[in-house]
């Protein structure tokens, strides 16, 4: 294995378990007002500008595997929920989401680096949580209906109110606002990184 070879897979190995880390702090962590911030996104978008949509497909598929064991072992009280439901098409829908968050910003980040490195990020940055959740969002709707109305008990059983108002309000547009803000110093990070080799 080659010097750059060596470089890439210790950088994806940092990464990966940085994602591990985050996420199972994360986890433990109590949520504000019954809803926790995710900041497992940050290493994905990163190390998918770093070193592609693969790379970033790989580090999705991490956070998933880390969601699933939460949701398996119940240390994610409402993913267990979603599990006990149906296990198999959790486990898809979990991998799923963190799959294409990862691998999409890599890609947009890939196509738009060549005009504007801190752009390519930004977009990268905003395209990662928008699949990460929107996915989230569609599948709860499509799959697993009857827990998001379990989930939307405290805000009077309306599904679409706590979409809007938890789901969205509460978690995503938070993942969204750090997510961009962290972008400029993640370029930094990229650009740094990328004269280094």
């Amino acid at each position: 294995m080659n010097n750059a070879k060596i470089k890439r897979t210790t950088g994806i190995a940092l990464l990966m378990a940085l994602v591990v880390v985050l996420q199972f702090v994360g986890g433990m962590i109590p949520p504000v007002g019954g809803f926790s911030i995710s900041l497992v996104l940050i290493p994905i978008v990163l190390g998918s500008a770093v070193y592609g949509p693969k790379a970033g497909a790989l580090l999705g598929t991490t956070f998933g595997v880390i969601v699933t064991i939460n949701c398996i072992t119940g240390a994610d009280a409402g993913g267990a929920m979603v599990f006990q439901a149906n296990p198999l098409l959790c486990i898809l829908v979990v991998l799923g989401k963190g799959i294409l968050a990862g691998f999409a910003s890599g890609f947009v980040y890939k196509l738009f680096k060549h005009w504007n490195g801190y752009v390519a990020m930004a977009l990268a940055a905003i395209v990662c949580p928008v699949l990460n959740t929107g996915t989230f969002v569609l599948c709860m709707l499509t799959f697993f209906r009857e827990v998001l109305a379990a989930w939307a008990t405290p805000f009077g059983g309306d599904v679409i109110v706590y979409i809007f108002s938890g789901l969205l309000v509460f978690n995503f547009v938070p993942e969204l606002i750090i997510n961009v803000v962290f972008s400029p110093f993640g370029q930094r990070i990229v650009h740094t990184l990328k004269k280094k080799n």
